[in-house]
């Protein structure tokens, strides 16, 4: 006999599921061998218990069923049961599973392919606990594939969009003059060397997905797969640079521009683009070490490119930072010096010589979850962080205790750098070694006036308007996405943010305004729940080799 696959976890009257059993056939009870009706694949699946009860067999899969791929309304689980022909035959009918009058359904010839197409699920198997049969912390040992999809932001854009794996794209939209189409897409890519110092955190993965002879190829798949015009990479070890990744991205027709952390860190961060997208125009590494501050011992880097987009030259070139800001949850004030040094070469770069501001995206890994002060200080502009604990700016620290307050100012002035995250003018390190200019003594002194009027302020500020791709909740439910899962947490910490005017019109948790001017966001490639991504087993895993997902957003620049 085969076997049923489960249906969705959670219904009261729903006889299969985690701690519940079916019934197949009648008759009395007792124990016996290990259920020897069945096929050895089937027996072998997960830890499921199968019991003989007499002719027919009594068993409990201890199996929930997950989405992991979203349709239109992202309702994210699933309400029907799902058979492979693998394990099932087509003309096999179940018993009753949700009516106690069995009798009702001897006749109901139940096919896989009575349900849509669109509806596609993963099982999950989990590992269960010897008491209660409840869950493990980390839970399963299967393989399966994310399965993540467009939700398109312009709904009139739909039939046009590039969708991954349809390679039928209209011809004459794309060729369309009045506009300029290109996607992004930023990764962490887990550096090996950090893999194996944080071993810890990678305790539900099998050995074999950890090695990078395993989990490169796994990596350039999903970049070939998503085809993005422009990439930021994260956690990009040097030595996989230089003999792998970049001669890989380069015979795809990327141009590469690398920036390796300081000290003896040996990763770094990438921005790679398309040649026949894209003209480099400058690109501009950022170092947060300082050496002559002691707040800025960090080795975290960034970098900034000014691209013009090619066949439109009239058009404004497009300003790309990545950066990785510090881990530490607790230091939160050296983030957010991080985060103003990057803002202020964003400034220096996006700045044009006719007084415009370039559009900007800025991606990367922030180590700080939604509604935190330093995100809020991103998508808002400004933050008063009098009183704020240090702790608290990156929103990973839940405890208070043993948390001092932030400085006011933060940063020392002889960081150059003022509240409003632009370098403080003049600036010397910037001026061209080529012009000399006859810096007064008058002059020197102005900006210490400045700085010491402002010393006593609390507030940043920076003067982007800009946005998130993601909303970070599901539209329906509330919960949340995360772009990490490893064994320790599931949280969002990387994002992509775009320079944009928003029209002042309410809208509910989960959509996006209206966008006018600048960059429009057309589209984004969906991003999962902690619960999604544990139905396989978490990151990294046997098709996904980073402990982050990858994010990925379709832009529109108004020309």
């Amino acid at each position: 006999m085969e076997a049923w696959r489960c249906v969705r976890r959670g219904y009261s009257c729903c006889a299969v599921g985690r701690g519940r059993s079916v019934w197949l056939g009648g008759g009395g009870g007792g124990d016996g061998p290990r259920y020897p009706m069945l096929p050895y694949h089937l027996q072998s699946l997960g830890r499921d218990r199968i019991t003989p009860w007499d002719f027919s067999q009594r068993f409990c899969w201890n199996r929930h069923i997950s989405s992991c791929m979203r349709w239109p309304g992202n309702y994210s689980w699933a309400p029907y049961p799902y058979l492979s022909s693998q394990h099932c035959q087509l003309n096999w009918r179940p018993p009753c599973l949700f009516l106690p009058n069995r009798s009702q359904f001897q006749h109901w010839n139940w096919r896989p392919d009575n349900f849509a197409h669109t509806s596609l699920f993963h099982l999950s198997s989990y590992i269960m606990d010897s008491e209660g049969d409840k869950t493990s912390s980390k839970r399963q040992k299967t393989q399966g594939v994310i399965k993540r999809h467009w939700e398109y932001l312009c709904h009139h854009n739909k039939e046009n969009m590039k969708i991954l794996g349809d390679k039928h794209v209209d011809q004459k939209y794309k060729d369309e003059k009045e506009k300029f189409e290109f996607s992004v897409m930023s990764y962490n890519i887990l550096s090996q060397d950090l893999l194996e110092d944080n071993s810890y955190l990678y305790r539900h993965c099998r050995k074999p997905v950890l090695i990078w002879g395993f989990r490169f190829p796994n990596i350039l798949r999903e970049i070939k797969h998503m085809d993005a015009d422009i990439l930021c990479l994260q956690e990009v070890q040097e030595d996989h640079y230089r003999k792998e990744i970049k001669p890989n991205l380069e015979s795809l027709g990327y141009h590469c521009e690398y920036k390796m952390r300081t000290g003896r860190k040996p990763d770094g961060c990438a921005i790679c683009f398309k040649c026949s997208k894209f003209t480099l125009l400058s690109a501009n590494p950022v170092e947060f070490y300082r050496r002559d501050i002691p707040l800025l011992d960090r080795d975290n880097v960034g970098l900034v490119l000014l691209l013009q987009p090619k066949f439109h030259c009239t058009v404004s070139p497009i300003c790309v930072a990545n950066t990785h800001l510090l881990y530490n949850p607790r230091r939160g004030d050296i983030k957010l010096t991080q985060l103003a040094m990057l803002l202020a070469e964003i400034s220096s770069v996006a700045h044009q010589k006719d007084g415009t501001v370039c559009p900007i995206i800025i991606c990367g890994d922030f180590n700080s979850v939604p509604g935190s002060p330093l995100y809020s200080f991103i998508k808002e502009g400004k933050l008063n962080y009098e009183g704020l604990a240090i702790g608290k700016v990156s929103g990973q620290e839940q405890s208070p205790r043993g948390q001092r307050i932030l400085s006011i100012p933060i940063w020392p002035p002889s960081l150059g750098i003022s509240q409003n995250c632009v370098y403080e003018i003049p600036q010397v390190t910037r001026v061209e070694k080529a012009e000399e200019i006859d810096v007064t003594q008058e002059h020197l002194e102005k900006p210490e006036v400045l700085v010491a009027a402002k010393k006593l302020s609390s507030n940043l500020h920076h003067h982007f308007s800009l946005s998130s791709v993601y909303s970070h909740y599901l539209p329906n439910t509330g919960i949340p996405e995360v772009t990490t899962c490893h064994s320790k947490n599931a949280v969002t910490v990387d994002y992509i943010f775009y320079s944009t005017e928003k029209e002042a019109i309410n809208t509910q948790q989960g959509t996006e305004v209206a966008l006018v001017g600048g960059l429009k966001l057309l589209g984004r490639l969906s991003l999962l729940t902690e619960e999604d991504l544990w139905t396989v087993n978490g990151l990294p895993n046997e098709n996904n080799s980073s402990d982050h997902l990858p994010l990925l957003a379709k832009f529109r620049l108004e020309l």
